[in-house]
């Protein structure tokens, strides 16, 4: 299946709410990612994608709606060489190698456009789909933490996955 990735635009508040209102996406994110994700929420996600330069979170764009979402995410600090990497997919498109190809495409794009030398992603320890994903896009398995998590009632593990700049 093909996709681009493409900047969020107000326009896509419909089918962001249509696909982000999911509870089995809602339970592998943080509580940042609402659940009901509510138009508001949509509206207030998208203004707030739009408000970095350069552009760090797109919508994965299928058939022309926005299926989901991917961005990087600057570091405070001492960590200002890294970046996480977060992502989601409309379920009807899960399975489909559309997230590997995504995670490849933000990584050089990462490593081209921003002064890091790392990229990070942190996925569920029940989240398998997730960590085959980043293990196909060449991410390496950094730490896996136990039980440090705690998401709708209860305690789950936090992995944490990276990729180094070539």
């Amino acid at each position: 299946m093909q996709f681009t990735l493409r900047p969020w635009a107000i326009t896509d508040i419909d089918s962001l709410v249509l696909y982000a209102n999911n509870y089995n996406i809602a339970k592998n994110l943080t509580n940042q990612f609402p659940h009901p994700y509510t138009r508001e929420a949509g509206i207030a996600f998208i203004l707030y994608a739009q408000s970095h330069n350069p552009t760090c979170i797109f919508t994965i764009d299928i058939n022309g709606q926005a299926s989901g979402g991917i961005g990087l995410h600057t570091q405070p600090d001492i960590h200002c060489k890294n970046m996480e990497l977060g992502y989601w997919l409309a379920e009807p498109f899960w399975g489909q190698g559309i997230i590997t190809r995504a995670i490849g495409q933000m990584v050089q794009y990462g490593f081209e456009n921003f002064d890091i030398t790392r990229i990070f992603a942190r996925p569920f320890g029940t989240n398998i789909a997730s960590q085959k994903a980043l293990e196909k896009a060449g991410f390496v398995l950094e730490a896996r933490l136990e039980k440090t998590l705690f998401k709708y009632g209860e305690f789950l593990d936090e992995l944490i996955y990276a990729v180094r700049r070539p």
